[in-house]
């Protein structure tokens, strides 16, 4: 039987749910995991909410984000966007820590606002979290006092612009975290890519895209079992080129072999290449060319 998931619209009522005060401002809230855990009654109840998440987790951590559980055992940083499905299990009520929570009103008219979805790491699924050290660990955590001293103060005309800033300077360090963790995990990546380089030559080489179509970035994704962003992210730091970027090089080496080496149309290298409409093919050769497909079979010498 599919459990019902719970909608939460406020942190008003997700602290009301929880039995814990009203938020001192009501588009962002930091939770002591010390002191407040969750109550019996919302252990293993999916959660949908509206805000982004931040969330600091210094002890073994039970987590399930959509059907997938982990574990953790160490101290590590996790992220959730609106709208994604998050349950509380037991053993999550025994880790310390914190969690961040704000609204997207928060945010919705500043700098910042305009640019949330750069930090890629809200779409990451759990097992891809920050892991810390102890020094980047006390920089966030200053971060969250810097936080919650303005909370405590009374609001004036300075508030809204020093806690967007404070996210802001946290989620910065947070990127800057995750390039140092991509670098120190850099020879595992190597095996990755591997991986999905065979990934991508046996896909077109068994002739998959005939059957379902042009490989995509959430479909190689889902082979390596890694989110599409972080993905994209990790090809980014080893090898210079997004997911997207990346299978399409592949493509592009394919279709100037097709080009070179049959007497095929340019409309049955494109279908036969996994494209709908030949224009879409025309249109990627050209951009990773500068020709396009009769151009570029015409221009070779015989």
């Amino acid at each position: 039987m599919k459990q019902n998931i719970l909608e939460l619209e406020s942190i008003s009522q997700m602290n009301k749910l929880l039995g814990i005060e009203p938020p001192q401002h009501p588009l962002i809230y930091i939770m002591d995991l010390n002191k407040q855990k969750a109550p019996a009654h919302l252990t293993n109840v999916p959660v949908r909410s509206p805000f982004y998440i931040v969330a600091l987790k210094d002890s073994g951590c039970g987590i399930q984000y959509g059907r997938n559980p982990y574990d953790f055992e160490e101290g590590v940083l996790s992220f959730f966007g609106p709208d994604q499905v998050v349950t509380t299990t037991e053993e999550s009520n025994n880790n310390q820590g914190w969690m961040l929570f704000f609204h997207p009103d928060l945010i919705r008219k500043s700098a910042l606002g305009q640019h949330i979805d750069d930090y890629h790491f809200f779409s990451y699924d759990v097992h891809e979290a920050l892991h810390l050290s102890k020094n980047e660990e006390e920089i966030l955590n200053d971060c969250i006092h810097k936080i919650q001293y303005e909370l405590n103060q009374n609001i004036d005309g300075h508030s809204q612009r020093l806690l967007i800033s404070n996210i802001e300077l946290l989620l910065n360090y947070c990127n800057r975290f995750y390039e140092r963790q991509f670098h120190t995990r850099s020879d595992h990546h190597k095996d990755i890519i591997s991986q999905i380089d065979r990934i991508i030559k046996d896909y077109y080489k068994e002739n998959q895209q005939l059957e379902i179509g042009a490989l995509t970035v959430p479909l190689l994704a889902d082979k390596v079992s890694l989110s599409p962003n972080y993905l994209s992210d990790l090809l980014r730091k080893e090898i210079g080129r997004n997911a997207k970027e990346h299978i399409h090089q592949h493509i592009i080496h394919l279709a100037k072999n097709k080009l070179l080496n049959s007497s095929d149309s340019i409309s049955e290298i494109a279908y036969d290449l996994g494209f709908n409409y030949p224009h879409y093919f025309s249109r990627l050769l050209k951009k990773q060319t500068g020709m396009t497909p009769q151009a570029y079979r015409s221009d070779l010498p015989n």
